[in-house]
């Protein structure tokens, strides 16, 4: 099996926690199902530094139009100020190209209002930090809208920016980095619940 890229996208402002279990536990192979199958790999606008919200400074491995379908597992979307602003339309741009590949897309929080502005949530369930955030967008994906942390649905997945572990959870299931019961495991640890004896 060869190796798949799943892409961390970064921009000044990005909110660096949202994608943190994903991106650290995909990056870490012990007890998945394919150890090694995927590595992560940042991609920016550019390959120019960018800052996140909590001060980071991160130089991509690549820009987004050296992002290619072939070898992506998955583009994970976190979300930051700019999304509330003017967007990124290249981001999106290339999120619709992927999806059109059969490549998987993850957005959080912000990111998900660049998914609704770009009609990609018009016809499937999602969720975001809230219906009004979305609405404030013009999208005309209202009726799928889901009040819930996180939901997957036909590649796309969105994440409430409450639901950091909740969106992980998702991305692991959809790339199948653990059998199920583990994936369970990992869930209650993390969420704080009692595990099975």
């Amino acid at each position: 099996m060869s190796q798949q890229t799943v892409y961390l996208f970064v921009f000044d402002t990005l909110a660096d926690w949202e994608a943190g279990f994903a991106i650290a536990h995909i990056n870490q192979p012990e007890h998945q199902k394919n150890p090694g199958r995927y590595q992560i790999r940042t991609v920016g606008l550019t390959r120019d530094p960018v800052r996140s919200l909590g001060g980071v400074t991160i130089v991509p491995d690549l820009g987004l139009a050296d992002l290619r379908s072939e070898g992506t597992a998955l583009l994970i979307l976190p979300g930051g100020t700019v999304w509330d602003a003017e967007g990124i339309p290249a981001a999106t741009d290339k999120a619709r190209e992927l999806l059109a590949a059969g490549v998987p897309v993850a957005a959080i929080c912000g990111a998900t209002a660049g998914l609704a502005r770009a009609g990609l949530l018009d016809d499937r369930a999602h969720t975001s930090n809230a219906r009004d955030y979305l609405e404030a967008t013009d999208y005309k994906g209202a009726a799928h809208y889901r009040d819930t942390l996180a939901v997957t649905d036909r590649d796309v997945i969105t994440a409430s920016g409450l639901g950091a572990l909740e969106f992980a959870r998702e991305i692991f299931r959809l790339l199948d980095v653990y059998p199920e019961p583990m994936l369970d495991a990992w869930y209650g640890l993390f969420k704080g619940q009692p595990q099975p004896t």
